[in-house]
């Protein structure tokens, strides 16, 4: 079992209700759905099932089987978060495991001293059918009762997986609150644990959590909020060039600024740098394509321990399995298995 490298996921689990529609609404405007769906999200979670989707193959005989060896897994994906006691809650734990993650660390928010209940989170997405562009808001729920005292612990970290022994990559987003970000990024620091931030929803960091961070990856929206520069500057390789050179200069080692159709731009401390195009790709929708990007990045950050990491191969194998992403409807169920990237 040790033979496989972990990797824990520390974030938000929501349930996505998606609305497809013409266009997208106009103030005061009320629109009829072409269709609606309720499907399992969130950052942290739809980042949870890439790694375990793009670490084993599609084998029916393993569908069920969350060991971490089923179907030949490449890695242990566990996953750490919180949700209500409701059906919801109950939903995205259930679905979660089915693609083979670890959910021991996945627990219902504490009954707090107020008369309601949290709620497991939730995200309204619309997405307008044409241009396959979404519009989400986001209500956390019970994600924001992962405070930095009482839960992200290294202790927790490691009883949420794979025999109690702390994960080889920690990956995190911004749905939970940022002082447990904060607070779980010095834990790994202090542990030696290799962190993947993706900072979405986009917001300033404080300059310490960049300090030592080894692979950043953010689109272009949350690169020019964090490195506060007008979004247009990115337009030009000499402006990715710019803003990425500057996360180095913090602190960082690898940093990723994926483009959409444009692809992605990389940037390692060692001085590696370039613009990787897309995979050509039929839009159909846009969703979870980002955190299938994380995902497979993820797995070669992790694949060879031993041997330095190749940021242009992890980006280029990523891309492609973000292309795959985006040709399908929905979120978790778009990801690809390992088999359909190969």
């Amino acid at each position: 079992m040790a033979s496989i490298p972990h990797i824990t996921i520390l974030g938000s689990l929501n349930m996505d209700l998606v609305a497809y529609v013409p266009h997208h609404p106009l103030p005061g405007e009320t629109l009829t759905a072409d269709s609606f769906a309720t499907s399992p999200g969130g950052k942290g979670a739809n980042q949870a099932v890439a790694c375990a989707k793009l670490s084993r193959a599609r084998n029916h005989h393993h569908h069920h089987d969350v060991s971490g060896g089923g179907g030949g897994a490449t890695a242990h994906v566990s996953m750490v978060g919180c949700v209500g006691a409701d059906g919801y809650g109950a939903q995205l734990r259930t679905n979660l495991k089915g693609y083979g993650v670890d959910v021991a660390g996945v627990v219902e928010a504490p009954h707090t001293s107020s008369p309601t209940p949290m709620e497991t989170g939730v995200a309204l997405i619309i997405v307008d059918k044409p241009t396959g562009e979404n519009r989400i808001v986001l209500s956390p729920g019970a994600n924001h009762a992962l405070q930095p005292g009482d839960f992200v612990t290294l202790d927790r970290l490691k009883r949420a997986g794979d025999g109690g022994r702390l994960p080889d990559l920690l990956i995190m987003q911004l749905e939970i609150p940022l002082g447990t970000v904060l607070a779980a990024l010095e834990a790994a620091r202090r542990e030696g644990v290799d962190v993947l931030l993706n900072p979405a929803p986009a917001r300033k960091l404080p300059d310490e959590a960049y300090v030592g961070l080894v692979h950043l990856v953010l689109n272009e929206t949350e690169a020019a909020i964090l490195g506060e520069v007008e979004e247009s500057l990115l337009e030009e390789e000499a402006g990715l060039e710019k803003v990425a050179g500057g996360f180095i200069e913090k602190g960082v080692q690898n940093v990723t600024v994926t483009l959409g159709g444009r692809g992605a731009y990389y940037m390692s401390r060692d001085g590696r740098k370039g613009l990787v195009p897309a995979e050509k790709a039929k839009v159909v929708d846009t969703t979870a394509a980002g955190d299938t990007f994380v995902g497979r990045y993820a797995l070669d950050a992790v694949s060879k321990r031993d041997e330095a990491f190749d940021i242009e191969a992890a980006v280029k194998r990523a891309n492609k399995a973000a292309a795959k992403t985006v040709e399908r409807a929905g979120a978790q169920d778009s990801i690809p298995w390992r088999d359909e990237v190969e």
